[in-house]
C-alpha cells in the first residue's frame, strides 16, 4: 500500500470518528445523486426539495402517510468549499419560465432538514425528531473515472483504442484514428501535437455521446465536462498505440501522455473519491433508458456496461459504528429509470424491468454485501397527462403535453406552445429482447419520444405551486424512510 493511500485511510478514519460523534445528537444522511448526462439529476433534486418544502403530494412517503411529517426547510450547507446547488434558480426556470434547468456539469450540494414526530425513545427525547439530508449532486461521468485508478496508461490506451475499432464507435472514430495512426509514441514530446491529439480524442467521445449513438461508457469523464480544468495539461492527453513492453523516455510523446494521465488521476479522480464519493451514505443513480432504447441495441448494451462499471465503484453494505468510522459504506442504492412520463402508465412496469435488467448482476453483488438495492421507473416532474384513443379495434395509450420548440415526429415540427397527444409506442414485456442483437426485435426502436416542456404547476395549500411527479415519494421513502422512525 502506498504512503498516500495510508494517509487517505487515516484521514477517512479521523473524519469518520468526528462525523459519528456529531451524528449522535444531530443525525445526517449524505445522499449522492448521479446519472449520466441527460438523465434528469437537476430536475429530480429540484422536485424533491420543492415537494418536501412546499407540501407536495407524497402518499407513498411513510412519514407523511402516518401524519408524523412536520416540515422541511433549507439550511446552510456543511462544506464551504463545495458550490451550492442553485435550487432557487432552477425552480424559477421550471415554474415561471417553463424551461428545464441546465444539466449538472460540476459537483454541488444542499442541506435540507426534515422535522418529524419520532416513534423511538432516543429520537424523541435526545435528537428531537430532526434529520439533515445533505444532497450531493455530481455528474455520473465522474464515476466512470474511478476504475482508471487501477489502470496504467498503457492498459487504458489499449482498452480505449480496441473499443474504438468496434461498431458503433468505429463509425465516429475515423478522424481520431487518422491522427492516431500517424503518431510516433517515441517521438519528442510536442505540446501542439499533444493538444491536437486531445482535441480529436475529445471530439470522438462527444460523437459517441450524441443522440444517434447515445453511448455511455466514455471515460475520462472530465473530457466531456471539463469545468475549470478546460485547457489544462491534466486534460491534454489521449491514448496512443504503444508497443507492448516498451519503456518510452520521459521526454517522448508517450512519456508526456503518461505523466498527464497520472496527473489526471491524482489531481482530478482521487480528490473526488476522497472528498465526496467515499463519504456517501445513500445513492440514487438516474438512468435515461429511453434515450438508449431509441438509439438501438448497441446503446443499450453500452449503458449496461457503464452502469456495471459505476456500481462496482461503490463500497456497499450495512453500516455499524465501526464501519461508519473506518470504512464508510453505501447502505442503499436506488436505480431509477427516468422520464416515465414519456410513456403511458401501462408501460411503467416494463420500463422498471429494463432498469432491473440493466443492473441485475451489479445489484446482486451489492445485496450480497448487505446493501439494500431497488429499481423503479419515475419522473421527478411529470410533464405529461394521459389519454387514450380507440383505433382499429385497439385502445392506444397516449401521453399529452407541450413538446419543446423544435422537437419533431417525422416531418411534423412543434413550436413549444401547443399541447399535443402522442402515442409513444410500447415496450416489450420481456426486456431481454432489447439487449440481444440476435433477437428479431433487436435494432428496432420500441418507443419514440419527444421532449416536453415543464407542466403548468398545480396549486396546493395556500395557493403554493405543486409539481406533479411519478413515484418521487416511493424513491424518497426507500432512500431515507428508515431514518424517520
Amino acid at each position: 500500500m502506498k504512503l498516500s493511500d495510508i494517509w487517505d485511510e487515516t484521514r477517512f478514519a479521523v473524519e469518520g470518528l468526528a462525523t459519528y460523534a456529531s451524528e449522535t445528537f444531530e443525525p445526517t444522511i449524505r445522499l449522492g445523486v448521479t446519472g449520466l448526462s441527460g438523465a434528469g439529476k437537476t430536475v429530480f433534486i429540484t422536485s424533491l426539495i420543492h415537494n418536501l418544502v412546499s407540501g407536495g403530494k407524497l402518499p407513498l412517503f411513510d412519514v407523511v402517510t402516518e401524519g408524523r411529517f412536520k416540515r422541511a426547510y433549507l439550511r446552510p450547507q456543511p462544506d464551504d468549499d463545495v458550490p451550492r446547488f442553485d435550487y432557487e434558480r432552477h425552480i424559477t426556470d421550471i415554474l415561471k419560465r417553463r424551461v428545464w434547468p441546465e444539466s449538472t456539469r460540476r459537483i454541488s450540494q444542499l442541506r435540507l432538514t426534515i422535522e418529524f414526530e419520532p416513534t423511538g425513545f432516543w429520537d424523541r427525547n435526545v435528537r428531537g425528531g430532526k434529520l439533515n439530508l445533505d444532497i450531493v449532486d455530481y455528474p455520473g461521468e465522474w464515476l466512470l473515472d474511478l476504475p482508471l485508478l487501477n489502470l496504467t496508461y498503457a492498459e487504458w490506451s489499449a482498452q480505449t483504442i480496441e473499443a474504438s475499432r468496434k461498431s458503433p464507435r468505429s463509425q465516429v472514430a475515423k478522424s481520431w484514428h487518422r491522427i492516431l495512426k500517424k503518431a510516433d509514441p517515441a517521438a519528442k514530446a510536442d505540446e501542439p501535437l499533444a493538444r491536437d491529439h486531445a482535441e480529436q480524442f475529445t471530439a470522438y467521445l462527444q460523437s459517441c455521446r450524441n443522440e444517434r449513438l447515445s453511448l455511455s461508457a466514455l471515460p475520462p469523464g472530465r473530457f466531456l465536462m471539463p469545468g475549470d480544468l478546460e485547457g489544462s495539461p491534466a486534460l491534454t492527453f489521449s491514448p496512443l498505440s504503444l508497443v507492448a513492453g516498451t519503456i518510452y523516455p520521459r521526454e517522448s510523446l508517450a512519456g508526456m501522455m503518461e505523466r498527464r494521465f497520472e496527473s489526471y488521476k491524482s489531481v482530478v479522480v482521487k480528490p473526488f473519491f476522497r472528498d465526496h464519493f467515499a463519504r456517501l451514505d445513500r445513492q440514487i443513480i438516474l438512468v435515461d433508458a429511453l434515450a438508449a432504447l431509441n438509439a438501438g441495441t448497441d446503446a443499450v448494451q453500452d449503458l449496461e456496461t457503464a452502469l456495471a462499471d459505476i456500481l462496482k465503484c461503490f463500497r456497499t453494505g450495512a453500516n455499524n459504528w465501526l464501519s461508519s468510522i473506518l470504512a464508510h459504506r453505501v447502505e442503499r442504492i436506488l436505480i431509477a429509470a427516468t422520464k416515465a412520463d414519456h410513456l403511458h402508465h401501462d408501460n411503467h412496469d416494463q420500463l422498471e424491468a429494463v432498469a432491473m435488467r440493466l443492473t441485475e448482476q451489479a445489484m446482486e453483488r451489492a445485496e450480497l454485501a448487505g446493501a439494500h438495492v431497488d429499481a423503479i421507473a419515475l419522473s421527478g416532474i411529470r410533464a405529461t397527462r394521459e389519454a387514450s384513443v380507440h383505433q382499429e379495434g385497439m385502445d392506444l395509450g397516449l401521453v399529452t403535453g407541450t413538446p419543446v420548440d423544435g422537437e419533431k415526429i417525422g416531418r411534423s415540427a412543434f413550436d413549444g406552445k401547443k399541447d399535443t397527444a402522442i402515442f409513444p409506442g410500447d415496450l416489450p414485456d420481456d426486456p431481454e429482447s432489447l439487449f440481444d442483437a440476435a433477437t428479431p426485435k433487436a435494432g428496432q426502436n420500441p418507443v419514440r419520444f419527444v421532449r416536453f416542456r415543464p407542466p403548468k404547476p398545480n396549486k396546493g395549500p395556500g395557493g403554493r405551486a405543486i409539481l406533479p411527479h411519478i413515484r418521487l415519494d416511493r424513491a424518497i421513502n426507500f432512500l431515507i424512510g428508515d431514518r424517520l422512525q
